[in-house]
């Protein structure tokens, strides 16, 4: 999978890789996106959960978010000014890129 304009990954990070600068200076906010990633990591990884090797794969988050933004479309999701379910998964999916450097990859 190549980092092409079309890639969910990098279209994701574009839009709200820039959210995560706001974690620092609002700790509820990162306990949220904490929490969301985790949400995001026992999705794709159910089998290893509680296990220290959680590395996340980049096909199966390219994937997932797929999914999640097909289902936003469906429903006629439209971003918030602030921070509801779907700008926390996204934020957290764009934590996940970072962490795992999936766009590197």
């Amino acid at each position: 999978m190549n980092d092409s304009p079309g890639c969910p990954l990098t279209d994701v990070a574009a839009t709200y890789m820039p959210r995560l600068s706001e974690i620092p200076s609002e700790p509820g906010l990162a306990a949220a996106v904490d929490q969301h990633a985790a949400a995001v990591r026992d999705a794709l990884i159910p089998a290893r959960r509680g296990s220290r090797n959680r590395a996340v794969r980049r096909e199966e988050l390219a994937d997932y978010v797929l999914g999640f933004t097909d289902w936003l479309s469906r429903v006629d999701w439209t971003e918030p000014s602030g921070h509801d379910f779907a700008t926390l998964r996204l934020t957290a999916v764009c934590w996940l890129i970072r962490e795992h450097d999936l766009l590197d990859a």
